[in-house]
């Protein structure tokens, strides 16, 4: 059995590596060769415990997740367990806190591959935590990004995160604190949410988000929105990562009972990448993407890391 820790996962693979598995696991989703129930999740005030497995052709595995949203040390913690396909026996333990931020980061970094300008070049990120790092990363993975704009509720949490991005894409890239939202948003072509706030943390300014990618990752509860109403007049296609959105995110349930958006709106992005013809996307216009993210995620992104690590001899080989 093979445990693979965060520096291990750093070694073994690429955020480009990552977001392929991405794309992988829409392609395995659109095909349906796979099996995955519901997440089960348990509440306790505002820490929520999740267990997601999942069943592809080519392997097994389940996340164990906890998410305590005022724990100021760390926010997210978990393993990614992996089992054999033919004997059931567990063959990986990975780190599953660091893979929720890096698939997450990766997910987000697909949506940017497939629907952002190829030439964008600046980008938002609203909520300075963990899953705003991947995302920042994994967005100058795939655009050749010259500016990111940051704004965060506690200022204060700014210059750490400017620190922790830094190592990762280095100081070429210039990182702007904006001290309010529309002087982050304003000038730049990606807007990407990644708080767990309860109302929207965007603007209801039709201005300020027109002819913009808008990647909603951070809600992941039926109260909890980061959208104005306003985005969703801008835009006639939603795209969401999973179709179990529907049941799980504010930013999708709230505007359905509203009737803000319909059913036919919301469109699978495997579906989108397997047809791209079939959706008229204007790259022009504003385009919305929102995720929950999905144990299929971590299964295929863990298989990969699991691969990888075997293959240049990375991580620490346990014994029950």
């Amino acid at each position: 059995m093979l445990f693979i820790n965060e520096k291990s996962i750093k070694q073994a693979v690429t955020m480009k590596e990552v977001i392929d598995g991405i794309d992988r696991a829409y392609e395995i989703y659109e095909s349906n060769q796979f099996q995955m129930p519901l997440r089960s999740q348990v509440q306790d005030g505002n820490n929520t415990l999740v267990l997601m497995p999942s069943i592809t052709n080519h392997a097994i595995g389940t996340k164990l997740v906890t998410i305590f949203p005022n724990n100021q040390e760390k926010t997210i913690h978990g393993l990614v367990i992996l089992n054999n396909k033919d004997t059931g026996e567990i063959e990986g333990i990975l780190d599953g806190s660091f893979i929720t931020g890096f698939r997450t980061g990766a997910i987000g970094g697909s949506a940017i591959r497939h629907l952002a300008k190829k030439n964008a070049s600046k980008i938002a990120i609203i909520g300075t935590g963990v899953q705003g790092l991947y995302q920042a990363v994994a967005a100058c993975s795939e655009r050749p990004i010259k500016e990111i704009y940051l704004y965060n509720r506690t200022a204060e949490k700014i210059p750490a995160f400017k620190e922790s991005l830094k190592e990762w894409i280095g100081d070429d890239i210039e990182l702007i604190e904006a001290k309010t939202i529309e002087q982050a948003i304003e000038p730049v072509e990606i807007i990407i949410t990644a708080t767990t706030s309860r109302s929207p943390v965007l603007p209801e300014n039709k201005e300020l988000l027109r002819g913009k990618l808008v990647i909603g990752i951070g809600s992941f509860q039926p109260d909890m929105r980061e959208f104005p109403e306003t985005l969703y007049q801008l835009t006639n296609h939603i795209l969401v990562d999973t179709m179990d959105a529907l049941d799980e995110a504010g930013d999708l349930i709230q505007p359905l009972e509203k009737n803000w958006i319909t059913n036919d709106s919301i469109i699978p992005m495997s579906s989108y990448l397997a047809n791209p013809h079939t959706v008229a996307l204007d790259e022009n216009e504003t385009i919305v993407f929102k995720s929950v993210g999905m144990a299929l995620f971590d299964v295929v992104v863990g298989n990969i890391i699991y691969k990888k690590a075997l293959e240049k001899d990375i991580g620490m080989e346990l014994h029950l």
